[in-house]
């Protein structure tokens, strides 16, 4: 058993690591908020820690940091990402031997709002295995990667759940815009397995990723999949807020390209590890 004085002097370290925890906490937080209150258009009305994250360098820790701002009247919500000691507050940090950059350990652990049914496009919502995919249908490597995932998943439909969600990346592929809105208005209209039907089309044969021609890119698709989709169908509120959910989803998960995968919550820089799952 514990003596009484070797307990009280756990409870005492405990206490201490944590008021220090907290204090570093508060440190980092009193650092973004002058930092930020410093541009004069900016307004913040809230800034709290996301994720907090040891690194394998003493003393060290990341933490991901929500911003929640009014800028020339229009509310804003960001992500920062620092590191810091106690002492000291930095941007960016290197691992000196790779070179690699200690942000890309810095994600946010995604929560059970990304399992939403309505977004599960193989396995099954009970799986114990959850994957997370954010893609563009015209992204090259998207094209080759995202039909392996989901036959994968499709082989062991029991044991994993594979959620999709769409981020279009216009600035590389403007027609993405269009054709995220018709996969979405097919699978409305009852089209199954339509994310692996797009993923494996050939789309070169209508139009290509640079295309902004709105109807060329429908014409496509309807004559592809022998629907009868219209430019009304696409373009109003409800299928701007379904895309816009999707991205957004993806901005709070720090994604910036495609795909992005994550395994139960954790982002896989590798993209190999789903094919560990349900063996």
């Amino acid at each position: 058993m514990l003596s009484v004085t070797k307990v009280l002097m756990i409870g005492t370290l405990l206490i201490s690591t944590s008021i220090y925890a907290n204090s570093v906490d508060d440190k980092v937080i009193k650092f973004e908020k002058d930092r930020f209150s410093k541009n004069k258009r900016i307004e913040i009305k809230d800034i709290s820690v996301n994720t907090k994250k040891e690194l394998h360098i003493k003393g060290w820790s990341g933490f991901i940091i929500d911003v929640n701002a009014v800028m020339a009247g229009n509310p804003i919500k960001v992500k920062d990402i620092v590191f810091s000691n106690g002492d000291v507050i930095a941007p960016e940090l290197y691992d000196v031997n790779t070179g690699d950059s200690l942000k890309d350990l810095m994600t946010p652990k995604l929560d059970t709002k990304y399992h939403d049914k309505n977004k599960l496009i193989a396995g099954s919502a009970d799986a114990k295995d959850k994957i997370v995919i954010f893609s563009d249908p015209l992204c090259p490597f998207c094209m080759d990667y995202v039909p392996d995932v989901i036959n994968h998943v499709n082989k062991n439909s029991k044991d994993i759940a594979l959620y999709y969600y769409h981020f279009p990346l216009l600035q590389l592929h403007p027609a993405a815009k269009t054709l995220v809105r018709l996969m979405n208005a097919a699978k409305a209209e009852g089209i199954k397995d339509i994310e692996l039907k797009v993923y494996k089309a050939d789309w070169d044969k209508y139009f290509s990723e640079k295309e902004k021609n709105t109807q060329k890119i429908i014409d496509g698709f309807n004559k592809e999949f022998n629907t009868s989709i219209t430019f009304m169908d696409i373009n109003n509120k409800k299928m701007t807020d379904e895309i816009l959910h999707d991205v957004s989803m993806g901005e709070e998960a720090m994604v910036q390209g495609t795909p992005t995968i994550f395994i139960n919550g954790e982002k896989d820089k590798s993209k190999l590890k789903y094919e560990t799952l349900g063996k």
